[in-house]
C-alpha cells in the first residue's frame, strides 16, 4: 500500500537520493582506485594531457558532488528519523546499539566526505590545471601523492562505514569484540582489491 501522508513519502525520497548518492560517490571512488590508478601507471606520458582533463574532470564533478548529497541528505534522515522515532535510547534509557552503528557509519563517512573536498579534490584541480598547461611543477609530485594517499584512506574507511549504515537495520548488536571484527574485515577487503587491481582485467 502507497505510502499516504506526505512526511513518509518525503522521507522515502530522500533515502532514495541519498542511496543513489552513496553509490554514485562510492563506486567514483573504487573506479579511481581499482581501475585509474593502475591505469595512470602505464598511460604513456604525452597522452595524458589529452586524456587526463577531460576525463577526471568530469568524474570528479560527479564524485564530490554526490559525496556531498550524500553527506548532507544522510544527516538529515539520521536527525529526523531518529529524533522522530525517539531512536537514541533503548528501552532501558540508555543510548542505543542502533544509534552507535548509524552514527559509527555517519561520523566515517563525514571523515570521508571532508577529504573529498578539502583534500582530494583541491589537490587534483591543481594536478589538472598542471597537465592542461603541459607544465609539471616541483609540487606536483606532492599534490599527487596527497591525493592519493587521502583517496587510499577514503577507500579502507569504506568498508566499515558501509557496514555501519547498513548494522542498524540488520546487524544490531555492538560490542568491542564487533567492532575489531568489523574494522578488521573493513580494511582487508579493500587492502587485498588494491593489491589485486594492478594485475586484473589484462587479458580477455
Amino acid at each position: 500500500m502507497a505510502l499516504e501522508d506526505f512526511y513518509s513519502n518525503c522521507i522515502f525520497f530522500l533515502r532514495w537520493i541519498h542511496i543513489m548518492a552513496g553509490i554514485t560517490w562510492i563506486g567514483l571512488l573504487y573506479f579511481f582506485n581499482f581501475v585509474n590508478v593502475p591505469f595512470q601507471g602505464v598511460l604513456e606520458k604525452e597522452l595524458k594531457p589529452r586524456v587526463n582533463p577531460p576525463l577526471l574532470l568530469r568524474a570528479l564533478w560527479w564524485f564530490r558532488w554526490a559525496a556531498m548529497v550524500t553527506m548532507v541528505v544522510g544527516w538529515t534522515l539520521l536527525i529526523y528519523k531518529y529524533g522522530q522515532g525517539n531512536l537514541w535510547t533503548d528501552a532501558d534509557g540508555k543510548f542505543s546499539q542502533r544509534a552507535m552503528w548509524i552514527l559509527f557509519g555517519g561520523t566515517l563517512g563525514t571523515i570521508m566526505w571532508f577529504n573529498v573536498w578539502f583534500v582530494i579534490w583541491p589537490a587534483q584541480r591543481q594536478i589538472i590545471r598542471f597537465v592542461k598547461e603541459g607544465q609539471s611543477p616541483p609540487e606536483m609530485p606532492g599534490l599527487a601523492k596527497r591525493a592519493l594517499l587521502f583517496s587510499r584512506i577514503n577507500t579502507y574507511l569504506s568498508g566499515p562505514m558501509l557496514f555501519g549504515m547498513i548494522a542498524p537495520n540488520n546487524y544490531g548488536a555492538i560490542n568491542l569484540g564487533t567492532m575489531i571484527a568489523v574494522i578488521a574485515v573493513g580494511l582487508a577487503v579493500p587492502w587485498c582489491l588494491i593489491k589485486a587491481s594492478a594485475n586484473v582485467g589484462q587479458t580477455i
